[in-house]
């Protein structure tokens, strides 16, 4: 015979099935919380369960079970006799989660934003009306509290949702930014993509006028690749192919529910779409972390992060450059376009009917051919030449980044450091106030040289002599040109003769005070400062998030240094959108000049990226171009004023010998104010910060080591780790 406790167990468990009325209604639930100054998280540990789960409770979307049921039944028992509910009182309609004190992430610019469609007709309520109310957010400890969306009441809940399911209830949950955490009822991908489109309230607004609102974008997990069907890793195969396999039962259903795949396929980075609808535009991305989606060279462990951590990440990255597109690179070159869409609509005509047409100081709708100097090996363009043929500088512009080194003077051997500056974001500010073409080149034979006019020039400067150049207006000084890299050849050789260049790189000999006599020029008259936007974007993104992590733009330069010092350790979240804004940077300029990547191409026949109006070498060529130009006058302004020499550059970084371990000891600093025209410590864009320091000894060491006098030291100044692989050996 049961004993009696067994029957009282059996007895609640009884009423448990039958009575719902146990329970305060959800919003009481809210209530007594709030006015007990309790968090959703605080009663999550008490009762052993998911904080998700008590909003789901207070937002009346599911009720507690046993044995939390009980125990959350005897919790609001007694907060309701303390906290008794005013007469007049209304009860709050939905759960409005704690909330921390953390610098906001910037929202996107302000837009016109025309009417949204009307909310899909359904029986139920929608997940995003029940959970919360448009202006609910959550702070995670220790990370920028990004707001979960701006002005836009379509975009209410962020640009971005990580989907994550839960492995004790089987829930899935889509983790937006600001905190806030929706129930997802889609059982298959199909339904996914549809629930995300109607219900999710998810995207960015355009960031120009006649571009694109941002499609919302999907983070996967791998709980939620297996909930939907979708591996959790890519085999080698797949990988090499980028996707999975058309036949694949998750992108049969997709065809079955009349959803579409770009060209790309199923990848890392795919767009599920059905055509577009007059202006309404039905597509949804998908961001697959386990299948390499977030490259670990730009976005570091950012994979392995928790589901609400990885959106709040994004959503940063999102808020303050542009929801990613695909990998930093592929943003890159997507927010140029965003930022200058390439047609806008007309005035009305005589009907009152507006049509496309192109939008002024954009590249346009359409592909244009680079000059034959511009074209890459393999080019189309180059189809005629002899398979094996080399081409010399006379034949093919070479504008790269700066891989030049020298052997220490017998002076610099005595002293005892060798000190890295680095410039920040040096391709960013190469790219400021830039006039590049935004149409296709015109060949001109014998032209007059106007440093105003981008282009290509074949010119003979081999006559510039670095021992004395122009400094100032009215001021020479002599240089010892032997310790020089030259401005005009990535390896710091002084040309021999003709050869191609672009705009900066002749305009920078005549400021060196020195006559340029072209040959001949491809030039672009339709021209502007195509890349003025997009540097703005990325400068304010990169200087934000430095000021989150104690970096501000207005520090004296010991202040610089002390705040650079472990900057990376007061966050690394933030630390991680650092990098991924820098790779963007970057990525996004090695894009104007893609290669191809596979897919059977064959040299003198075209690839893919070639029908892209944004594949533009000759743009690359002139920041790259103005980049090395703007590094090079830096060096000659201080060698001129110090009479010190660099021993490397590479790129953006340059290594001096030096008395002392800090850029300090090294850089012309006159009461607080650094040497005009010359290097100065700071975190804009074309300052510099330190990048490392090593011993002179070391230095030597590692050059008669591994047998190379010349060996770069810049490449490894930051930590002092050479490897056999690094030399070559």
């Amino acid at each position: 015979m049961a004993s009696e406790n067994e029957l009282l167990s059996a007895v609640d468990a009884l009423l448990n099935r039958v009575d719902r009325d146990d329970l305060p209604l959800p919003a009481e639930r809210r209530r007594l919380r709030e006015a007990a100054s309790l968090t959703q998280t605080d009663i999550a540990k008490v009762l052993g369960t998911r904080r998700e789960a008590v909003a789901s409770w207070e937002s009346g979307k599911n009720e507690p079970r046993p044995p939390q049921r009980t125990a959350y039944a005897r919790l609001l028992e007694g907060l309701a006799a303390r906290f008794p509910a005013p007469a007049d009182e209304a009860a709050p309609e939905s759960d409005v989660p704690e909330t921390a004190t953390f610098a906001p992430v910037p929202a996107p610019p302000a837009v016109a934003v025309p009417p949204a469609r009307p909310a899909a007709v359904t029986t139920r309520p929608t997940s995003t009306s029940t959970s919360r109310p448009p202006a609910a957010k959550r702070a995670v400890t220790n990370f920028a509290n990004t707001p979960a969306g701006g002005t836009d009441p379509r975009f209410e809940n962020g640009p971005l949702a990580v989907v994550d399911v839960d492995p004790a209830e089987g829930q899935v949950w889509a983790y937006c930014v600001g905190g806030l955490v929706l129930d997802v009822p889609a059982k298959s991908l199909p339904a996914l993509v549809d629930w995300t489109l109607r219900e999710a309230r998810l995207g960015q607004p355009k960031l120009s006028g006649p571009g694109k609102d941002a499609d919302p974008l999907l983070v996967l997990t791998e709980a939620a690749l297996e909930r939907y069907g979708l591996p959790v890793a890519l085999t080698d195969e797949e990988r090499l192919a980028g996707r999975i396999p058309e036949g694949h039962k998750v992108v049969k259903q997709l065809a079955r529910a009349n959803w579409q795949l770009t060209k790309r396929g199923f990848g890392p980075w795919a767009r599920i779409y059905r055509p577009a609808q007059g202006s309404e535009r039905n597509c949804v991305q998908l961001c697959i972390p386990s299948w390499n989606a977030l490259d670990t060279r730009h976005w570091a462990d950012a994979a392995q992060l928790p589901p609400a951590d990885l959106a709040r990440l994004l959503g940063t990255y999102a808020a303050r450059v542009m929801t990613p597109r695909g990998s930093t690179a592929v943003t890159g070159l997507e927010l140029m376009t965003a930022l200058h869409p390439p047609t806008r609509a007309s005035e009305p005509d005589a009907d009152g009917r507006r049509h496309s047409e192109h939008n002024p100081g954009s590249l346009g709708k359409d592909p244009v051919d680079c000059a034959p100097c511009e074209a890459p090996d393999g080019h189309p363009l180059l189809a005629g030449l002899p398979r094996f043929h080399r081409r010399t500088p006379a034949e093919v512009l070479v504008e790269e980044a700066y891989d030049w080194a020298r052997p220490l003077t017998d002076a610099e051997c005595l002293r005892p450091h060798l000190v890295g500056i680095d410039v920040n974001m040096a391709f960013a500010a190469g790219a400021n106030g830039l006039t590049v073409g935004l149409g296709a080149p015109t060949h001109v034979k014998s032209p007059v040289f106007d440093p105003k006019l981008p282009g290509s020039w074949l010119v003979d400067l081999s006559h510039v002599d670095l021992s004395r150049v122009k400094v100032a207006k009215d001021r020479w000084a002599e240089l010892d040109a032997g310790l020089l890299p030259s401005p005009f050849t990535p390896k710091g050789e002084r040309p021999g003769g003709a050869a191609w260049y672009a705009t900066p790189t002749v305009a920078y000999a005549v400021e060196l005070g020195y006559d340029v006599t072209p040959i001949e020029a491809y030039v672009r008259y339709d021209n502007g400062r195509y890349l003025d936007g997009w540097y703005n974007r990325l400068r304010d993104a990169y200087l934000a998030t430095m000021a989150d992590l104690g970096v501000g733009a207005d520090l004296a330069p010991e202040e610089f240094l002390a705040a650079m010092d472990g900057y990376r350790r007061r966050d690394p979240q933030l630390a991680i959108v650092v990098s991924s804004v820098k790779a963007t940077v970057k990525g996004g300029l090695g894009k104007l000049r893609e290669r191809p990547r596979g897919e059977g191409w064959k040299p003198g026949q075209p690839w893919r990226a070639l029908a892209r109006p944004t594949w533009r070498p000759d743009i690359r060529a002139a920041v790259i171009s103005r980049t090395r130009v703007n590094m090079h006058r830096k060096i000659v302004k201080h060698a001129a004023f110090t009479g010190q020499y660099p021993v490397a550059v590479l790129s953006d970084c340059a290594v001096y010998a030096s008395d002392g371990p800090s850029p300090l000891d090294f850089l012309p600093y006159r009461d607080g104010k650094p040497l005009p025209g010359g290097f100065r410590l700071g975190v804009n864009p074309g300052l510099v910060k330190w990048e490392g320091t090593q011993s002179v000894l070391w230095g030597e060491g590692v050059r008669e080591q591994f047998d190379a006098p010349e060996l770069n030291l810049a490449r490894y100044i930051k930590d002092g780790t050479v490897t056999d692989q690094d030399t070559g050996e």
